[in-house]
């Protein structure tokens, strides 16, 4: 779900104008739960508490293998918008993967 309205270069560029646009909390993925980890408090949130909003991903300057997929999320549930920021590359793990799989598309 690649969204043809914007275009970044990079992943800065794309992260700094998708919070211009309100998507302000930062989540991670939890190594341990099936879960994403809200970083401004201790919120634990189910990948069907989220809708995927837009997608995009970009590749290494020196490395293709070095491959980062930025998800703009919101969850109508808990009022937030955020970003989520998958890393490919030698540290990805197969639980963050098949844990982003479960995440619904906007429209879905």
């Amino acid at each position: 779900m690649e969204n043809a309205a914007y275009s970044y270069e990079t992943l800065s560029e794309a992260v700094n104008d998708l919070q211009k646009r309100g998507y302000t909390t930062d989540f991670l993925i939890s190594e341990e739960k099936d879960c994403f980890l809200c970083m401004q408090g201790t919120l634990e949130l189910s990948p069907d508490e989220f809708c995927i909003d837009e997608v995009y991903r970009f590749e290494g300057m020196t490395d293709p293998g070095d491959e980062s997929i930025l998800y703009a999320v919101s969850s109508d549930k808990h009022n937030l918008k955020g970003l989520i920021i998958n890393s490919y590359g030698a540290d990805f793990g197969y639980r963050a993967s098949q844990l982003v799989k479960k995440l619904r598309k906007k429209g879905e």
